[in-house]
Formats: structure tokens, sequence, C-alpha cells
């Protein structure tokens, strides 16, 4: 096996990149299976409407399947058509890239795709790092580290996978999927911002009440995401939804709205469950959010977007 530090470098310089805060605008890349629920539409909202803070260079579809999909390829084209449908509620053109059509079955072997290919072409351009916020399975990720080792010293992985790391089991849904990808990106030594699920993510919390006063009434874009709640959430008593994709990509946006610390890489066993070593490579692994800071900075970009048009 290839040592992490002659691949990418040592812990110093990977806690540089992992501490720096990232640019205003910061460039950016987000890979995300939008038609798994609802909650990656949020988090793709959310960044464009954002350029403040973001610069949205690219949206690569990430594969899955569930009872919405029944096969990686199914749900990678259903993620593709619905960014597009995002996109066009935002008004907004960024380029989109399909992503693999199946898992990483073999923890050495790439899965080409259109999205491993941009990714690499486009991290070697422009200003360091590129900021990837993988949001999905992380098979279109991992593929690109396989197929160019070298890229893990051009960017800066924020991954939402996993639980937390002192949870009983890290089988969380993009994790389980594609475990092998999830190892090679626990083991590649690149720059990486671990968001769990259970135990952090779960906090991101909003009801139906805060999704009518401060989402639908904002233009196309509002009513599509409130329409996606409505569809996903049954409207009774007590009910409210974990919209856990905006919290990978509020580190781009506002660090200051989430709690972290560095970490030794977890190891993913076969049982899925974390295992820790001691002499494994940093990371930075997010322990905590302010879901209303998160929440209020969306709610607040909905209602200037739409007075804007």
């Amino acid at each position: 096996m290839v040592s992490v530090t002659s691949v990418y470098g040592r812990d110093e310089d990977r806690v540089r990149l992992l501490s720096a805060v990232p640019p205003a605008p910061a460039r950016m890349v987000l890979d995300t299976d939008t038609w798994n629920e609802i909650d990656d539409q949020f988090a793709l909202v959310h960044v464009l409407l954002a350029p403040d803070r973001a610069r949205l260079e690219a949206v690569y579809a990430a594969p899955f399947a569930n009872t919405r999909a029944a096969t990686p390829a199914e749900g990678m084209r259903k993620s593709e058509a619905e960014i597009h449908r995002v996109l066009d509620a935002a008004g907004q053109k960024v380029p989109v890239f399909s992503g693999s059509e199946q898992w990483l079955t073999e923890a050495g072997h790439a899965v080409p795709s259109p999205a491993a290919d941009d990714l690499i072409e486009r991290s070697r351009t422009g200003d360091s790092p590129l900021y990837v916020v993988a949001i999905g399975a992380p098979t279109n990720v991992a593929s690109a580290l396989l197929a160019d080792p070298a890229l893990a010293g051009r960017i800066v992985v924020v991954w939402l996978g996993g639980h937390a790391l002192n949870w009983g089991d890290a089988a969380e849904f993009n994790l389980k999927q594609d475990p092998d990808a999830s190892r090679v990106l626990l083991d590649s030594g690149v720059p990486l911002v671990l968001v769990p699920c259970w135990g952090v993510t779960d906090h991101m919390i909003t009801t139906k009440a805060e999704i009518d006063r401060y989402v639908r009434p904002y233009g196309e874009v509002g009513a599509l995401l409130a329409g996606l709640y409505d569809d996903y959430v049954p409207d009774e008593p007590g009910q409210s939804k974990i919209i856990w994709d905006m919290v990978a990509t509020a580190w781009v946006l506002n660090q200051d709205w989430l709690g972290t610390e560095f970490t030794t890489s977890p190891l993913l066993t076969p049982s899925l469950t974390w295992s820790r070593d001691p002499g494994r490579h940093l990371i930075r692994s997010t322990t905590q959010l302010d879901r209303d800071l998160i929440f209020g900075d969306l709610f607040r970009r909905l209602a200037e977007h739409h007075g804007a048009h």
C-alpha cells in the first residue's frame, strides 16, 4: 500500500490547508445525489444565492440507489436532471457533469466519468485550492483521486458521510452505498473535512411553518424548495425534517456556523464501524453546528434574491 505521506505530504501541510478560512468567494464544485431526497436541493440553492462566499464552478451528479432509483446509474441520471431543474428555477447557469454509473467496487480501480475528469482538470487551473463539497456517495471524488493521486495536493474535500466518530456505527447512507470509495477518501491523505450525520448534522432541522414563512413566498426557487418539503414530509403535528447537506456547504460559506476539531482519519472496518489509529494522518471533523445561523442566512438570501427580481 502506498503511504499517505508519499502521495500527499506532511500533516503540517494538511493542517495548514484545513485551518485556512476559505477565500471569499471560494472556488468550489458540488458533488451531489440531488434526487435522493430534498436536502441536496436546499444546499445547492444556498450556494447559488451566496456568490459573495462561493464561486460555484461546476456541479457533479453522484450515483445513489434506493426506492427513488433502482440502480446507481438511474440515481445519477435523475440527480443530473434535478440539478438542471434547480439551476433553472434559480435562474443560474453552471456547468453540470455526469458522474459514475456504478460504485467503486475495487478500491484500486477508478470508475471513469465526466465528473471525475472535470475535477482533475479543473483542479489544475486557477487559484488553489479547489474546494470539493461532496454530499453523496464519494465515488466520483474517490475515482478522481485514484486516477490522479497528485490531485490530493490541489483540493480540499468537505464530505458529508458516516456518523459521529463516537457513534456506534458509521453506516450512514452515503458511506454504506460505496464503502470502498469511502475508504479511498479516508485513506488518501487529501485535506478532508468530515461532516458526520447522526450525532452532528441531525441538529439541522426545519419545519413546515418555517418553510411556509421563509421559503415558499420567494419566487420560483422558493416554490420549488417548499414543494419538495410538502411532498416529502407529512403535514402532521410534531413533524420536522433534517436538511443534512446544508451543513457541508455551510463549511465553505462561513466556518463560524460550525464547531470542528482536528483528529486522526478514522479507519472504516468491514462491518462499517469506525476504528481509530493514533498514527493516521489528520483530518478536520465537524462536531457541532448553529442551525439558526445557517437557516437564517438561507432565508435572508432567498428574500433578497426574490426582491432583486
